[in-house]
C-alpha cells in the first residue's frame, strides 16, 4: 500500500522490490533518449570489446530505477537527495532486483532516510547509496 503520509512510515520498514526492465531494447531507448548511445550501454559485442562482459546499465538509469521504487512506495514524496555507490556493473539483459528500507525518520522536517540497493539474480549488491524523501 502506498505510503501518503510520514507518520506510516515505520522504521526498518522495507520498500516494496522490483525487477526492472534491463532489457537491450529498453536500454538502448534510455541511451537514445538521454544522448548516451555508447557501445557499452547499447550493444553486448561493443561492451565485450572494451573489456566489459557485455553490456552495462548506464549508472543514471539504475538510479532511475532506485527513484522508481521509492515513488512506487510513496507517490507523492519528494526526493530530496540520492547518492549511490556504483559497485559493480549493472549488466543488461540480466535480472536485477531493486530493494529498499527505512534507516531514519524525521517528523519535525518531515523526512524519511532510505537505504537503497540493486542487486543481481545470484544477490550481490552492484548499486547501494541512501535517499532522503520529504513526505
Amino acid at each position: 500500500m502506498p505510503i501518503t503520509s510520514i507518520d506510516e512510515v515505520e522504521f526498518g520498514e522495507e520498500l516494496p522490490t522490483f525487477v526492472p526492465d534491463t532489457s537491450l531494447d529498453n536500454v538502448k531507448r534510455f541511451c537514445v533518449g538521454t544522448d548516451r548511445d555508447a557501445p557499452r550501454f547499447t550493444s553486448h559485442e561493443g561492451a565485450r570489446k572494451l573489456g566489459l562482459p557485455g553490456a552495462i546499465v548506464p549508472g543514471l538509469m539504475s538510479q532511475g530505477f532506485l527513484a522508481a521504487m521509492i515513488h512506487r512506495w510513496a507517490p507523492d514524496g519528494f526526493i530530496v537527495k540520492i547518492d549511490t555507490i556504483f559497485r559493480a556493473p549493472v549488466l543488461v539483459d540480466k535480472p536485477h532486483t531493486i530493494s529498499g528500507v527505512v534507516t531514519d525518520i524525521d517528523h519535525d522536517a518531515g523526512t524519511v532516510e532510505t537505504d537503497i540497493t540493486v542487486l543481481n539474480a545470484d544477490g550481490e549488491t552492484r548499486v547501494l547509496g541512501t535517499a532522503t524523501v520529504k513526505l
